[in-house]
């Protein structure tokens, strides 16, 4: 059957199968017209899309970028803040510490002045009390003037030794 409509559309020549591309031509050419208008709107659509999402993606980038630059500027001042203040720390530190030592030093040079003051007054003490026994021996016996020397020598000869009791007192 395929083939007698095949040798009759051959029979019929060059008229026949320009009959056949006018009668069901049409309709091929819009099936294919519109596979391809559906074909291009689906592209279309598609690019559309992926402008949509080129366009989203910038914005993104903008704004990491911004925030980024933020960060950066945010960090940039806290560092800045933190040298700021650890130089202000240290200056208050070196300023205490001068201070301290200041203090420190004024205290010690105190306690030597007391010390010496303190010596000064046992020296003076001692030499009082060996005075006051070297007059009594004088006074008692009645000495002459070499036994009141030898004894006055031997008074502060006694000194080192009193000083020494009385410091261990």
């Amino acid at each position: 059957m395929t083939s007698r409509l095949f040798r009759r559309t051959l029979a019929l020549g060059r008229p026949g199968v320009l009959l056949f591309f006018i009668i069901f031509g049409k309709k091929l050419w819009g099936a294919l017209t519109g596979m391809l208008d559906s074909h291009t709107a689906s592209v279309r659509a598609e690019m559309d899309e992926a402008a949509r999402l080129k366009a989203e993606a910038e914005a993104m980038l903008k704004d990491a970028e911004a925030t980024r630059a933020k960060a950066q500027s945010d960090a940039k001042l806290l560092i800045e803040g933190a040298a700021a203040e650890a130089a202000r720390v240290a200056e208050a530190t070196r300023t205490e510490a001068e201070a301290s030592a200041k203090r420190r030093e004024q205290m010690a040079l105190d306690r030597i002045a007391a010390a010496q003051k303190q010596a000064v007054d046992e020296v003076r003490t001692a030499a009082a009390e060996l005075a006051t026994i070297a007059a009594r021996q004088v006074i008692a016996e009645g000495l002459s003037a070499e036994s009141s020397a030898a004894l006055i020598d031997q008074a502060i000869a006694q000194l080192p030794a009193a000083l020494a009791a009385r410091r261990a007192a």
